[in-house]
């Protein structure tokens, strides 16, 4: 089946924005706000997807001619399963999507609230690597306000996907703002992308930031006395 696959895109040579994927290379595609999905994406259970990526799993890994009658490799493919599934890929279901209560801002605090340095692991959707990385984020109250551990948690249910940093920027941007009925939010996330350093280049310093700032967030001095608040 993974042999077929390869070999029917030899053939077809699929391109983007004109270019094959082999002269595209390891250059950066970001082809909307939405995670490319199937439409029968949930047409099988979960508990079917597992059986399936565990029976697929133990296939590629016989291929590059593991043992899988070793003690420590027999079960990999079941617990590949189980953590792309159940953990780091959680968010492609929407079951997993946090619920969230509003309340009223009763304290009538009107400027603008930071949950800074929130630590997330995602994975490239073009390699398959981790993603590791740090979010900011920020609103400003319309008159509702939402419990701290949900900013995380938004950002955490993004991130379980596999993704492309500009992508998770603008979904949890668009979230917070559906979430809380406002336009005045913003994202900042500094991250590492592991296939720069692990792999292709093997750049191990650099870091890639990407930026939402939306509403009142939108102008130079908010953007300045974001990124102060930040550097506290």
């Amino acid at each position: 089946m993974i042999t077929e696959v390869v070999l029917k895109e030899k053939e077809t040579e699929q391109k983007f924005n004109g270019f094959s994927f082999e002269e595209i290379g390891d250059d950066h595609l970001y082809t909307g706000i939405e995670t490319p999905m199937k439409p029968n994406a949930f047409d099988i259970s979960d508990e079917e997807k597992k059986k399936k990526i565990t029976s697929l799993f133990a296939e590629i890994m016989d291929v590059m001619g593991l043992d899988l009658t070793d003690d420590s490799l027999r079960g990999t493919p079941n617990r590949v399963a189980k953590m792309y599934i159940d953990e780091i890929f959680s968010g492609l279901n929407p079951a997993n999507k946090p619920k969230i209560a509003l309340f009223d801002n009763k304290y009538q605090y009107n400027q603008m609230l930071v949950e800074k340095n929130i630590t997330f692991y995602s994975n490239c959707e073009h390699h398959f690597v981790p993603i590791i990385g740090k979010a900011h984020v920020a609103y400003i109250s319309s008159g509702k306000v939402i419990g701290l551990s949900k900013l995380n948690r938004i950002v955490q249910y993004f991130a379980k996907r596999p993704q492309v940093q500009e992508r998770l920027t603008n979904q949890i941007a668009e979230e917070l703002k559906a979430v809380l009925q406002t336009e005045n939010v913003a994202v900042i996330i500094d991250a590492k992308h592991l296939c720069v350093s692990s792999r292709g280049i093997k750049d191990d310093t650099s870091a890639t930031v990407t930026s939402y700032f939306g509403g009142a967030f939108n102008t130079p001095e908010k953007i300045a006395e974001l990124q102060n608040t930040l550097n506290y």
